[in-house]
This record gives C-alpha cells, structure tokens and sequence, in this order.
C-alpha cells in the first residue's frame, strides 16, 4: 500500500454533484474546498459555473487529468458516476452518497456493484455512505462538515461521520492539529487497514487515532498493525463492547459485530492501545504525539498540594505506572533546596507558598533522577504562583532533560495562557490528575509493543491427511457436530490422548477393555449429546466384568435422554488419574472478523464458573502460548501452589499451539474445545473433545 498521495496531496479535485444551492451537500463540499491549494473543478450538468468556476456536465469532458473525485450525487446513479471517473483514468474515489449497504438488502446490492466497479479499475474508493476526506498539508477539506482541521500530525480515520464533526469543533478548541482525516463510511473498498499502511509510510503522521465498529479483516489488520506499530503508534476507540452496543453498530454501518474478546486480543496482537473513551483517546494520542517514550515506569510527582498528589499517586497504581523510589542523592537534593516543611519522598510536595522556581528546582532534580522515566506537574493556583512563569520553566527543563512531561494545572481561565505556552512545547495539560496520569501510561504501553520482538507460530510435523479425512468423514453425516468418537483427531496433530476406542457392541466393548490394563473409563459416543455427565452417559473405574452391561445402560440412556440423537457406540478409554493434575481446558471459537479465537484457562466445571481465561487470535507462537498461561489468576495453581507439584508447563504451551496449528490448517473446524486437558508433572493428556465444523469450508 502506498501512501495514497492522490487521496491527500491532491492537484486537481472534481466535485461530482457540485452546486450553490443553499442547505445541499454539495454546496457544502465546494464550498469547504475554495481554500484548497490546487484546483477544484465542478461537474454538474444542470449548471455552466459553481462559485465562479466553469462547470462541467460529466468527468468525461473534464479536460486535463483529476487526481480525486469527490462524488455527492443520488445513489441510484452514483455507481454510473464511480464508472465514469474509472474511465477517465481518476485513481481515487471518495463517495458521500449514502443509500448502500447501510440500507438493506437494495443497497447492499448496489454496494456490491459499487465494489465491482472499483475493482474493475483499481480505483481507491472511500465510503460510500462518507463524510469525507481531509488533509491539511493541501489545504484540503474534502467533506460537509462545518470545520476544518488544524495543522497537526496525528492522522485520524472514523467510521462515524459524526464523530468526526464533533471531535474536530472540540479539538479546534483545544489547539489539537491533524494531518489527514478520513471518514470511513461503509468501507466498501478502502478500510482501516489500508489507512493503517499508508499512514504508516508516511514521515508526517506521529501517531494514528481511529473510531471504530467493527475491524473488515480482522487477521490483516493484526498483521498491518503489527509492523506500523514498531515506528507509529495507533490509538483507537471501538464501539460496540456490549450486547446492544454491537447491535446498533451493525444497524448504523451494516457491519457484522465480532466478539468482544476477539477485538481485546486481536487489538493487543496488533500493538495498538485501546481508549475506552473519548478524552483517553485524545489524551493518549497527544502524548503519544509530542512527548518522548520513557526509560522507566518510575513517575515523579511535583505537586503543591497534597490531595491532588494522592489523587495522582492513586492513579499511578491503577495504572503500568508506579511512582520512583528516588536515591539518597535526590533526596539529599531535595533537602538541601526545599522548605522543611516540604515532603521530599514522591509524591514530592513544594507546598502552598511554592513559587514557579521552586517547581523548576525540585523538577530539575527529578528528571535527573536514574529511577524516573517521566514527571507530572500538578499545580493548584496560588496568589504567589504564575501558571504561565510554570508553563514556561517546565517546557525549559524538560526540553533540557529530554524526558516526558506531563502538566495538570487545576485551575480555569487562569491557565489558559499556560496550557497555550505548554501545547506549543508538546506538553500536554489536564485539569484532573488520573487523565494526566492515563497519558503518561499510554507512552509506557506504547514503549512496550514499540520494542516488541514478534516471532513465528512453531510448524509443527503433523498427519495432516489423517486430520482432513476423519473432518471429511464427519461432514457426510448428518450433525455437523464432532464429539470424542474423534480424537484421532487430536492424534493427528500430536496430541497426547488416553489409550481407547469406539467400540460398537458390548463384546467389542469387552475385548477392547481387556487390552487397557487396570478399570476404564466408558463415555456415550455421540455428537449431538455434548454434556454427557448430565445424563449419566459417563462411568469412571468400570471393571472388566461389568464392561458389557455398562455399555447397554450407557446406550438406552443416550437414547431415552434424545432419541433422535446418533450414538456411534461407546468410548472406552484408560482411566486418566483426575487428582493427579489440574483440569485446564483450550478451547477455539471462530470469529467472523478475526477468525480463530484460541483460550485457555482451568478446565472442568471451572471455565464457566470463574471465567478465568487468557485469549489469543490463531495463530500463535510459543511465546504468545506461555504468555496465555502467565495471564490467567489461576497459574499459580499451575506451578506448584499450596504444595502441588508444578505441571509440565513446556507441554502445556506446545499443545496450545498444536491446536492453534490445527485450527489454522482446517478453517471447516468452527469450534473446538478440549475439557479437560490435565496438566501433570509429566506431561498434558486431552481427555474430552468437543467440536463443531462448517462442511461448505471443506469445498474452499
């Protein structure tokens, strides 16, 4: 992906639908652009000037190559409008039609024809259904919102066209500047991963912020993101995180609403930070934005007040933060240059009477200090106290340092020429302690996956054919569901089950038995029947002469229990020793926009009960499979808590990504849940397997 220079460094824009009519879109987007650095042509066949500028009846009589069409014209023709700029050789489209797939089934219709046309081009389409495009390199506000953006270098993209008309009337009031903007509409061909990559070439962005409802490719914007993540940092707010959140995204954009687990992981994957709401957007992306990354997490507080300071301190422990233990030679600074009655432990308080020096000393000495990686001004105003006198020493000193600062003045009109002084300078100001705090964790997250190594998933050697015949196999019957008649399976893909078989009869069931040494265990074999203990369609320690009647109980209570249901005959396999390990489960869902979602947590009767569970998007490398282990509360239990003894945690991780391998491989197989998989000190065994395939995926 390139950086789309034709989209935002324009030379020559049409309107397509341009026109003076008072309270029309079109008006608005010609209007907006008279500012614009290069030329803006109008196409209207009703009309021979728009703002005294010749007008033409269509892009085909446009003389001299137009490198952006804007496109504001009814949806039933704006298709034939999108054909006519691929035939006159424009590259880029931005459609503010709406009328498509947001719409119903008509318009979804239409959307497809829409994308045929793009495709059959090459043409990069905005929208449809779009506010528009800015960037303020050109001059450029291709869009009928009432602002244009101020110079900046965040670039920022939404799928709410109202959400861009807002935050740029509240970020114009805030001095806080954009490079490009762009409202994503429906996303027909253009969507967030395109603007990732391209913004992410681009030396002129700093830092990338977005509103979103829903991610198109989930997996490729990991991907993308991924690598942008190394040099920009990405900032998003995504909608949608509850039950009814979801459902109106989808009935506002016609999007299909992913799990919420699967943005958290795919969006961690990714290396982009999650704001979960506007202001922590905005507070990230302008630290991110004019502040270095620090060292350390070790924070200094320079406050003249103690409440704020414990406000700031408590922010500071809910946050990656933790405040700087400072050395016996800060201190001894400390001493020597504050009041007695000063506190010179962090948070450090110059008191009451401080004046904008004595905030400049004990500043000065903090961020000399080898413990701290960055510092928080927090002033209150005071009669002896000039906020734009602190303003002024605090962007000397940091500059000096080189460290990020942050800046709380708790005051109103008085510190309006100070937060100027201090955004100038790449400070960012807040009035509350916790914000300010929040965004100087938002550069400690940002260091983190800035460093990030990513390594490759592990290719494990597998029976592959073994996998796709026993998938195909269960796609002829009628359930499309898989249950433990199909560990080979797992078998295939190494890993560990108990020695057993399905057996069909009851003198199967007793030959086989007699192979296993000591009692087995003896389970309904069948798909549709997941929750076989609740029907009492499980023994455990079955002997070998009560082997043929329990089969017989097993079956006629698998067929009382749902007649309907196929039972395949019974399970018999060696009995696992419980007591012996812990009961973990790994299980896979498969997201509509992320594709495989892979647990992992306590297995048993746990994973619904505590709901302590670590989730990753497949695929996943050995270590993404240990830090899922590392996530949830329970991996003390894991390693030898209360006097257990430790499980093999090295088979642990190689089984997760065994199965994240499996389900990578098959993307027939929906879900998939091994519960349990008992971790011993010797090794993993899965003892019970649950899966649902898609036989239409077999056919792809």
């Amino acid at each position: 992906m390139s950086e789309l220079p034709g989209l935002f460094a324009p030379e020559r824009v049409a309107v397509v639908g341009a026109t003076e009519r008072d309270g029309s879109v079109g008006r608005a987007v010609t209007a907006n652009l008279l500012e614009f650095d290069g030329d803006v042509v109008p196409v209207n066949p009703g009309t021979e000037t728009v703002f005294d500028r010749a007008c033409y009846p269509d892009l085909g009589s446009v003389p001299d190559p137009v490198d952006l069409a804007i496109v504001v014209v009814p949806a039933d023709i704006a298709v034939d409008v999108v054909h006519d700029a691929g035939e006159a050789g424009i590259e880029n489209v931005v459609v503010l039609t709406a009328g498509f797939g947001e719409t119903g089934s008509k318009g979804a219709t239409r959307e497809r024809d829409l994308q045929e046309t793009a495709s059959e081009y090459g043409l990069n389409l905005v929208g449809p259904n779009s506010v528009g495009v800015m960037s303020t390199a050109v001059n450029m506000n291709a869009t009928f919102g009432p602002e244009s953006a101020q110079d900046g270098s965040i670039s920022f993209m939404s799928q709410s066209g109202a959400f861009i008309t807002a935050v740029l009337d509240w970020a114009n009031d805030r001095d806080i500047g954009f490079r490009d903007v762009v409202s994503l509409g429906n996303k027909a061909v253009l969507d967030e991963r395109d603007f990732v990559a391209a913004w992410g070439e681009s030396d002129d962005t700093s830092a990338v912020i977005g509103y979103l409802e829903d991610i198109a490719d989930g997996s490729g914007f990991i991907e993308t993101a991924r690598e942008v993540t190394q040099e920009t940092p990405i900032v998003v707010v995504k909608s949608g995180r509850t039950e009814a959140g979801a459902q109106a995204a989808s009935s506002h954009t016609g999007a299909i609403a992913g799990s919420e687990r699967a943005y958290e992981a795919g969006l961690e994957q990714a290396g982009v930070i999650r704001a979960e709401t506007v202001e922590e957007l905005f507070d990230a992306a302008t630290m991110l934005d004019g502040q270095p990354l620090p060292e350390s997490d070790g924070v200094a507080v320079i406050t003249n007040a103690g409440g704020p300071g414990v406000l700031a301190t408590d922010a500071i422990g809910d946050s990656q933060l933790e405040l700087a233990s400072f050395t016996d030679d800060t201190l001894d600074s400390f001493t020597g240059s504050l009041p007695d009655e000063a506190n010179i432990y962090n948070p450090v308080d110059v008191i009451g009477d401080a004046a904008a020096e004595r905030f400049s000393d004990a500043l000065d000495v903090a961020l000399a200090d080898p413990n701290v990686g960055a510092a928080l001004v927090l002033a209150c105003p005071t009669a002896v106290l000039s906020f734009e006198e602190l303003a002024e020493i605090t962007t000397a000193t940091q500059a000096e340092h080189g460290l990020p600062v942050a800046a709380c003045l708790m005051g109103g009109e008085s510190t309006q020429e100070a937060q100027s002084i201090l955004n100038d300078a790449g400070i960012p100001t807040y009035f509350d302690p916790a914000r300010a705090v929040t965004g100087l964790d938002s550069l400690a997250r940002y260091r983190e996956i800035s460093t990030r190594e990513y390594e490759a998933p592990t290719t494990f050697d597998v029976d592959e054919a073994a996998a796709r015949e026993i998938i195909e196999r269960a796609a002829e019957r009628p359930s499309n569901a898989l249950g433990i008649e199909a560990m080979e399976l797992l078998d295939a893909y190494g890993i560990p089950t108990p020695e057993g078989a399905v057996v069909d009869t009851p003198s199967d069931a007793e030959r086989r038995a007699a192979e296993i040494d000591g009692d087995v265990v003896m389970k309904v074999a069948s798909p549709e029947i997941q929750h076989k203990s609740d029907i009492g369609g499980v023994r455990v320690g079955v002997p070998d002469d009560a082997v043929a009647d329990t089969y017989e109980d097993l079956v006629a209570r698998a067929k009382n229990y749902q007649p309907n249901a196929t039972v395949l005959g019974i399970q018999l396999q060696e009995q696992v020793d419980l007591d012996a390990g812990t009961e973990t489960i790994v299980g896979v869902n498969r997201d509509p926009q992320f594709g495989p979602l892979l647990l992992f947590g306590l297995g048993g009767i746990f994973v619904e009960t505590l709901e302590d569970v670590a989730v990753r998007v497949a695929p996943v490398s050995e270590p993404m499979a240990a830090a899922m282990i590392d996530e949830i509360d329970a991996a003390p239990l894991l390693r030898g808590a209360r006097g257990r003894d430790p499980v093999d945690e090295a088979a642990l991780v190689e089984t997760i990504q065994r199965i994240s391998q499996l389900v990578t491989d098959f993307p027939s197989l929906l879900e998939l849940d091994i519960n349990p998989l008992v971790a011993t000190p010797d090794g993993v065994v899965a003892v019970d397997l649950a899966a649902t395939i898609d036989p239409e995926e077999l056919d792809r």
